[in-house]
């Protein structure tokens, strides 16, 4: 890959849409991961306004330092930068306060996390709105095609989708080139609605890595019976949430009327 090429395209696509769209520049949620760091940094690069939200909800303290980290660097580096700092934590907190009591398991925790990802995607709209700014999404290719894993109208809400044809080595590579932080380029990856030690690739079974492998295997239809014991393991996994993720990656089903019942 073309590193330097391929940062340019998208700072120049970037600019270019927002100029279109008649608004001053976009808003990124900035979490302390490489995605969001590459991704604002890009929208740095564009020299319109940038708008960096930390939204910290009872937030690891790894997260909220590699966050203030990333920003900071972003605001010696281009003018164009501001951040704010919304802590939802009450919010959250007020949220479950006015819920009806359910014995916590698995698909409690899994509802909650995902409610934490849509007060994200509110608080940024709010900021975009009253700013003039577009939401500026943080998904990679990865994530958002192949195992579907976001939070429908949660970090799945955006307006723009700048790294979402990049994989997740391919974002390392951008992340590199634009000198992200090294804290952030080391950290294991990790969507923050359950704390630091639960890691992406905890929670789903399989490396990024492992997951881009087998994303290329569907993708050329490669045999099962050339692939090795763990490669099967995790092509399995990775269909796995294919198949149950297509309601995110799939427009909204619509209900229509046949002429006749008119």
């Amino acid at each position: 890959m073309k590193v330097d090429k391929v940062a340019d395209h998208i700072v120049k696509w970037l600019k270019e849409y927002a100029e279109k769209a008649g608004v001053k520049g976009y808003v990124v949620g900035v979490s302390g991961g490489i995605d969001s760091a590459v991704t604002s940094t890009l929208c740095a690069m564009t020299g319109l306004e940038v708008l960096c939200v930390e939204m910290p909800i009872h937030q690891h303290h790894d997260h909220v330092t590699r966050a203030q980290e990333h920003i900071k660097q972003l605001k010696e580096r281009f003018d164009n930068v501001k951040d704010v700092r919304s802590d939802l934590s009450p919010v959250f907190d007020t949220f479950k306060e006015n819920m009806p009591d359910i014995e916590s398991n698995a698909q409690v925790e899994l509802t909650l996390g995902n409610t934490r990802a849509r007060l994200r995607m509110t608080t940024l709209y709010y900021h975009g709105g009253v700013n003039g700014l577009l939401v500026a999404g943080t998904g990679n290719k990865v994530e958002d095609f192949g195992v579907g894993f976001y939070t429908k109208y949660g970090d799945g809400g955006v307006d723009v989708s700048p790294i979402a044809d990049l994989l997740k080595s391919e974002v390392y590579k951008i992340g590199s080139h634009l000198k992200v932080p090294s804290s952030i380029m080391k950290a294991a990856p990790s969507d923050g609605l359950y704390g630091a030690e639960r890691t992406d690739e905890q929670q789903i079974g399989a490396s990024y890595d492992e997951l881009e492998n087998a994303m290329s295997q569907v993708e050329n239809k490669v045999s099962m019976n050339d692939l090795s014991t763990r490669e099967k393991e995790v092509l399995k996994i990775y269909l796995s949430y294919n198949r149950r993720n297509q309601h995110k990656m799939n427009p909204i089903p619509v209900c229509e009327i046949p002429n006749s019942l008119r």
